[in-house]
């Protein structure tokens, strides 16, 4: 049903104030508004931050939200309270214009706009984008009408079934998605080392001196972009220095699609929009999981791509230069094998991710049409 003097359907998205939460969420709110829709975004005053990159139509609606993982005794003591109060708000907003459908990205913020949506019985979903689901989104599987998974597969509640639509990437990868893969060989070579913002470190303690280990043959024919932390990035780059090799070290690339699609291999974290990148252009990986992600769920995130024979997973606990030097190697060496890594990781992605939360959208909304 729409708005009260607006014939046009209305999306109300609901999501937290991480970019995990926010790019998918403004993924589906472009397309949405393309095809004629109304969308509000319903966050908190940290989501609305993040929220710069919406379409100017999208309404952004602030609740009062609040999160157990933060600030002292009282604080916390004072969590469902707040949570309430922007659960009453949220009840309110529905009332006076009727949402066709509600979705949540996850989040404490999305709580008040699902319960709400709950409450008056409104067509509503989920979008997951890791391979466990967060702790919002695991209260809400059972209480909607479809469960979005970015990652597959993602571990659900039991009775829960869930729908692989993928996670949405960005414009830049969406022009790279597919682009052909040279496998290594005698001439230059690229490796992309990518970390992350949590947890890169050990990513820049272990793999200068893995590439440093490798055969000369390879070696000589290899350069490198890593992106390191800001403290970590003069001891990478003097690293490689030290060791022949050439390197481009930044604390950030902005051309990340680009450089993945000139890769003949990753080493990356495994965080859902990585690997969602890294599949929907194809590339061979080496995924080391963040070991302090929330349920592991890094690990979850790695396992689509390494049980299709796409990438090599090691865990953070097993990570050494002499071990990593030899899975490089092991993917460099072989060009044939290199060249179906980056095939399976291609039929893994989702390209079209965007579209299918789309549909769903549409599809969820027609069910409730009388």
């Amino acid at each position: 049903m729409a708005g009260i003097g607006n014939d046009r359907p209305l999306l109300l998205i609901a999501a937290g104030g991480t970019g995990g939460h926010m790019f998918p969420a403004q993924a589906l709110a472009e397309a949405m508004i393309a095809r004629g829709w109304r969308v509000k975004l319903s966050t908190d005053a940290r989501g609305a931050r993040y929220a710069g990159g919406f379409p100017r139509e999208v309404r952004i609606e602030q609740v009062t939200s609040a999160t157990f993982a933060r600030g002292g005794a009282l604080a916390k003591a004072l969590v469902p309270l707040r949570i309430a109060a922007g659960g009453i708000g949220a009840l309110i907003g529905q009332l006076r214009d009727r949402p066709a459908v509600v979705v949540g990205f996850g989040g404490y913020p999305s709580i008040p706009a699902l319960v709400a949506a709950t409450v008056l019985r409104r067509p509503r979903m989920i979008h997951e984008q890791n391979g466990v689901l967060g702790r919002v989104n695991q209260i809400f599987a059972p209480r909607v009408d479809a469960v979005a998974c970015g990652t597959w597969p993602t571990a659900l509640p039991d009775g829960v079934s869930g729908l692989h639509t993928g996670n949405p990437v960005r414009a830049a990868v969406l022009e790279r998605a597919g682009a052909g893969y040279i496998p290594p060989g005698d001439y230059p070579m690229s490796l992309l080392v990518i970390g992350g913002s949590q947890g890169a470190r050990i990513l820049s303690d272990v793999v200068p001196d893995a590439v440093a280990s490798l055969p000369e043959a390879i070696r000589s024919q290899l350069r490198v972009a890593h992106q390191a932390r800001a403290e970590d990035a003069a001891r990478v780059a003097q690293a490689y220095e030290g060791a022949g090799i050439p390197a481009e070290v930044e604390t950030f690339f902005a051309d990340i699609p680009r450089r993945l699609s000139e890769a003949q291999l990753v080493i990356s974290r495994s965080g859902a929009s990585s690997v969602a990148d890294i599949s929907v252009i194809g590339r061979p990986a080496i995924l080391i999981p963040y070991a302090a992600a929330t349920a592991d769920h890094q690990t979850a995130n790695a396992r689509g791509l390494v049980d299709g024979q796409a990438a090599i997973l090691i865990p953070e606990k097993q990570l050494d230069a002499a071990s990593l030097s030899v899975h490089i190697a092991s993917v460099l060496c072989q060009p044939d094998a290199a060249q179906r890594m980056a095939r399976n990781a291609l039929g893994l992605g989702r390209a079209d991710a965007t579209d299918r939360l789309v549909e769903l959208v549409e599809s969820l909304a027609e069910r409730a049409r009388p």
